[in-house]
């Protein structure tokens, strides 16, 4: 019988092995205490974290405290630390019940820490779980972060965490003139990379503010760190790779409910910049799109106001447009590793008010256009309006998509 059973777990793991599934559990940076604690311990440590900064079942400052890491302060970005905030919704300052702890806002009144907030710190902690999408504002935050440790030589450990979307790269490359909270850096919509690969790419590639590019060139070297264990440390995902399709364990924001919603968003968060309803006020954000005047055969849904979305677009009208809901697996074979235009081609040729369908900035000014803040240029708007084809556009993006690629490459910490 101990034989037969030993032959069966041996076939078993051919078949695995065969069939190329992974064994092996991915494990988040932040669930390999064991390796950044010791780094923690007697040190007064900041935390840049929200509702998705969990080590299992428990929030990473929880799991720090049991441990015996002194917390002094608590940092949230979009939507909070607790993760309820509206999209775009200022957050102040508050004390938080459960912890008793002070949280700073960085998506409120300032977007990086002051000198009085890292006062009392002697160490930064960055642990958030991103998208891997340019208009995603986790990575601003992050490029925030980083400058203000750098430039205040805190020292600042970033726990990474897989990419739901780090499987691809596409989409059009930011240029300057488009710089803004919702795309900070000359990469395309879809980077494909983990939160710590591009820490690694914005620092390496002197993208930080001046100050702390010079702050990072002198502790980067080992005889300019010998007064503290690190400046700047990653703390690697084990068993992960560029390939793997990582399942988020909790929603990342109000509005990306499920992995379909994260795997559309790249693709659909265009209609942001427009007048239809991106899906904001449904249970299938960024899933289902559309708009009052469309044609009425088209599939019809209707925004409320809902936890996350107080106030959508188009609240409590009658809209029609597109259901892109559907099984992971239909929704990844759809994408097909590629930010998908053909919707917003589609809806622009069927709006009947063209020269509304764009959301008009009162300056008039190209850079102004939320679209093409979202888009990073203004020749996507201008392709849409000419009626460029799919095949058109995306030729346009060849160039600079393949400049990117190459700038990605040094920065990988994972297998591509």
């Amino acid at each position: 019988m101990k034989s037969t059973f030993r032959h069966f777990i041996l076939i078993v793991a051919l078949l695995l092995s065969f069939s190329g599934i992974k064994a092996q559990q991915i494990t988040p940076g932040a669930h390999r205490v064991k390796v950044y604690v010791p780094m923690l311990k007697n040190k007064r440590v900041g935390v840049f974290a929200n509702h998705t900064s969990m080590v299992g079942n428990t929030h990473l400052v929880d799991t720090l405290r049991k441990l015996g890491v002194k917390i002094t302060v608590i940092f949230g970005p979009e939507h909070g630390f607790r993760g309820t905030a509206d999209a775009g919704e200022k957050v102040g300052n508050y004390t938080d019940q459960q912890t008793g702890l002070p949280v700073v806002s960085l998506y409120g009144a300032k977007r990086r820490p002051s000198a009085e907030d890292l006062a009392n710190v002697d160490v930064l902690l960055f642990d958030i779980q991103d998208v891997g999408v340019r208009f995603y504002t986790y990575i601003s935050s992050l490029q925030e972060f980083m400058e203000a440790a750098m430039e205040s030589g805190k020292p600042l450990m970033i726990l990474d965490r897989p990419n739901p979307n780090g499987f691809y790269v596409d989409g059009p490359v930011l240029k300057p003139p488009f710089k803004s909270f919702v795309g900070m850096q000359p990469i395309p919509v879809v980077y494909g990379m983990t939160l710590g690969e591009y820490a690694m790419m914005i620092a390496g590639e002197k993208w930080l503010s001046p100050k702390a590019n010079a702050k990072y060139d002198y502790y980067r070297t080992a005889s300019n760190s010998a007064d503290t264990p690190f400046h700047f440390q990653i703390i690697k995902c084990e068993n992960y790779t560029h390939q793997s399709k990582y399942a988020l364990p909790v929603k990342p924001s109000p509005n990306l409910p499920d992995m379909a919603s994260v795997y559309w968003y790249p693709s659909t968060c265009y209609f942001e910049g427009t007048v239809f309803s991106e899906g904001r006020g449904t249970a299938t954000p960024f899933q289902v799109f559309g708009h009052p005047s469309l044609p009425k055969n088209l599939y019809s849904f209707t925004p409320v106001s809902t936890a996350g979305a107080k106030d959508p677009k188009l609240k409590d009208q009658l809209c029609y447009g597109w259901d892109l809901r559907g099984s992971n697996e239909e929704v990844l074979k759809k994408i097909d590793h590629k930010v998908q235009l053909k919707y917003i081609l589609e809806a622009y040729k069927l709006f009947p008010e063209k020269e509304k369908f764009f959301l008009q900035p009162k300056s008039g000014k190209a850079e102004d256009y939320f679209f093409n803040k979202l888009a990073g240029n203004a020749e996507l708007m201008e392709q849409i309006k000419a009626g460029r084809s799919e095949a058109e556009i995306r030729k346009s993006w060849e160039p600079d998509l393949a400049k990117f690629k190459q700038i990605r490459k040094k920065y990988l910490m994972y297998a591509d």
